[in-house]
C-alpha cells in the first residue's frame, strides 16, 4: 500500500495539537493587553505643567434674570420649601440672602442658592431695611459648641444651640423695615 505524500499540511485537529501560528505576532487582536508606545522626545524639551490643571478662581456668580434686591422668591428646597421669602442681597459666597420676614411667614433671615428658588415678579420697597453688616461670616457656626466629649453628644440634657439674642434683636429690625413695605395683600 503506497501512501502518497501529501503537498501541503493540513492543520490537525487533535485538541493536543498545537494551534497554528499567527501571522503576525504583535498582533492579538482584542484578546491581548493594548500595545504601549512610548515616545521619546529630545534632550532639550523639558516637560511643562498643563495649564488645565491650575485652577482658576471663579468670580461671583451671576445673578438669575429678574433677581433684584426686594423681588419675592418662591423657595423650592429645605426646611422652608414652598415659602415665599424677600430677596435681600447676593453675598460673596453667591448665595442668596433672603428673610421671610420672620413675623409674617416664618422665614428667618437665611442663605439660599438661586437654583433652590424661583422668582416672581412681585416686588417688596426695602427702603430703610438694613443689612450690609450681614455676610456669610455672620452664619458660621461656633466651632466651641461642637467640639465636645462623645457623651455630650447623646446625653438628653445637654446644652441646645438657640440663637443668640444680638441675632434675634437684628432679625426683628431688619423685619420690621421690610414688613412696612409689604402691602397688605402680602401680608396675609
Amino acid at each position: 500500500f503506497g501512501l502518497k505524500a501529501q503537498a501541503h499540511a493540513r492543520p490537525s485537529r487533535h485538541p493536543r495539537s498545537a494551534p497554528p501560528k499567527n501571522k503576525h505576532p504583535g498582533n492579538m487582536g482584542k484578546a491581548g493587553q493594548a500595545r504601549q508606545v512610548f515616545r521619546t522626545y529630545g534632550k532639550t524639551k523639558s516637560a511643562s505643567k498643563v495649564k488645565s490643571t491650575e485652577k482658576k478662581n471663579p468670580g461671583q456668580q451671576k445673578l438669575k434674570k429678574g433677581l433684584v434686591p426686594g423681588s419675592v422668591l418662591i423657595i423650592l428646597a429645605g426646611r422652608f420649601r414652598g415659602r415665599r421669602a424677600v430677596f435681600l442681597k447676593q453675598l460673596a459666597s453667591g448665595l442668596l440672602l433672603v428673610t421671610g420676614p420672620y413675623a409674617v411667614n416664618g422665614v428667618p433671615l437665611r442663605r439660599v442658592n438661586q437654583r433652590m428658588c424661583i422668582g416672581t415678579s412681585t416686588k417688596v420697597d426695602l427702603k430703610g431695611a438694613d443689612f450690609g453688616k450681614v455676610d456669610d461670616a455672620y452664619f458660621a457656626s461656633d466651632s466651641a459648641a461642637k467640639k465636645g466629649k462623645k457623651d455630650e453628644m447623646f446625653s438628653k440634657d445637654g446644652p441646645k444651640s438657640e440663637m443668640s439674642a444680638e441675632k434675634k434683636a437684628g432679625q426683628k429690625t431688619m423685619d420690621d423695615a421690610i414688613v412696612k413695605g409689604l402691602g397688605a395683600d402680602h401680608k396675609a
